[in-house]
């Protein structure tokens, strides 16, 4: 037997051993990939009815040239699985969901060789995806809100096909050729898993400084203190906003939110009416209303109230609606026009606000402020069912599934 016998047997046997994938010769010595761990089978959580998840086995697909296969290492849970968990309201059932995850590429296509940020990319690389642009020239890297981006696929929300590795709640996920990524392997992982709702959030500060309005010396209220609000204020003072009050309903993630930056907090069930509460609100602020509010809810009651709280020719940014949330009512007069306020919506993120998210989770723990405690219950992949009722009983902040 000659030596190109001996090296084919080899080949034949490392393809056995990695589930049809051919190992790099470039990987890094502790990858999974070089220590030839890649499966034949992966396990995906699989939302097959409501209020329902099935952990199923598939094999795993094959690797094109433009696509990465990424070894799940974590996923936070979003208020959009829990909302698709309990009603389906984008009907999507059979559905493999998450799409606030990160992971370690293990097996990548020949033509993949840099990021969406043309970072090199490597087997053992720590990554994350935004969206899935596909062919929109009118979407790019450097491009900050030519186009809402509401159009665009993400991973986690995809129509169920026959790879079926299509959202982070798995062990295995695999991306395909013409998706964003990004290399993230100088964060630890809860920083990845909390990079998706950050951005989010650096995405509404962004929008809310188009008005002009939102200065180093302005007045913030933020309404709402779930995971959205809680992150708003952190990215409101990593900018060196300091005076900032937040409100909501919940004791303890009022004194959660003085540890993200708020300087004083009003609970609302303290009050009764809303001119009350404007009170409380103006008081905190030693007897002036806000220059700027972010409204962090899905309420409709609460949208209606946030207008009280702001100041003649202030600004608002709305985010809270995610999905249909019902109908608000204001008084256009009242609330808009004699007050003068500039308001903007905001929805999803950009790229560019995705490169920002990267450097405001290192800002944010350079000043001290402990993002990584927002993730209070971390559940295994078979636990996925309980980590979804967790989230919506309101039992903790940020749940997450990592897996081991």
């Amino acid at each position: 037997m000659d030596s190109a016998n001996i090296e084919q047997i080899v080949k034949q046997v490392l393809k056995e051993m990695t589930g049809g994938q051919t190992p790099d010769a470039n990987a890094p010595a502790g990858s999974a990939q070089a220590k030839g761990a890649i499966p034949k089978t992966a396990h995906v959580a699989m939302l097959t009815s409501l209020e329902h998840f099935d952990v199923k086995e598939f094999p795993m697909p094959a690797v094109g040239d433009g696509d990465i296969l990424i070894k799940v290492e974590g996923c936070g849970v979003c208020g959009t699985d829990a909302h698709e968990f309990k009603r389906d309201p984008f009907g999507l059932i059979p559905v493999a969901l998450g799409h606030e995850g990160t992971g370690e590429i293990v097996a990548m296509g020949k033509n993949v060789k840099k990021d969406s940020a043309g970072k090199d990319l490597h087997v053992g690389d720590k990554v994350v995806t935004c969206m899935i642009f596909k062919d929109n020239p009118d979407i790019t890297m450097f491009d900050l809100n030519k186009q809402n981006v509401g159009g665009a696929d993400v991973y986690g929300l995809l129509p169920d096909d026959d790879v079926h590795l299509n959202g982070w709640f798995s062990d295995y996920i695999l991306v395909r050729e013409g998706s964003t990524v990004f290399n993230v392997s100088d964060l630890d992982l809860d920083s990845r898993i909390l990079i998706e709702p950050c951005a989010v959030l650096v995405h509404a500060v962004e929008r809310a400084k188009t008005t002009n309005i939102l200065r180093f010396n302005s007045r913030v209220v933020v309404q709402g203190c779930g995971p959205i609000g809680l992150i708003c204020i952190a990215v409101l003072r990593t900018m060196g906003i300091e005076n900032i009050v937040a409100v909501d309903g919940e004791a303890k993630r009022l004194e959660f939110a003085k540890l993200m930056g708020a300087s004083k907090t009003v609970n609302f069930k303290d009050y009764k009416g809303i001119e009350a509460l404007t009170g409380a609100v103006e008081s905190s602020f030693d007897g002036h209303l806000a220059d700027f509010a972010f409204q962090c809810t899905g309420s409709p009651v609460a949208h209606s109230n946030i207008y009280k709280f702001i100041r003649n020719g202030g600004g608002l940014c709305e985010l809270g609606f995610f999905i249909n949330g019902g109908d608000a009512t204001i008084n256009p007069h009242f609330d808009i026009c004699s007050k003068e306020i500039t308001t903007v919506g905001s929805w999803v993120y950009t790229l560019r606000d995705y490169a920002t998210t990267f450097d405001f989770l290192k800002r944010a723990k350079g000043i001290g402020l402990p993002i990584e405690k927002l993730i209070t219950h971390k559940f295994p992949l078979e636990q996925i069912n309980e980590a979804l009722k967790t989230n919506l009983k309101m039992e903790g902040l940020k749940i997450a599934i990592v897996n081991k």
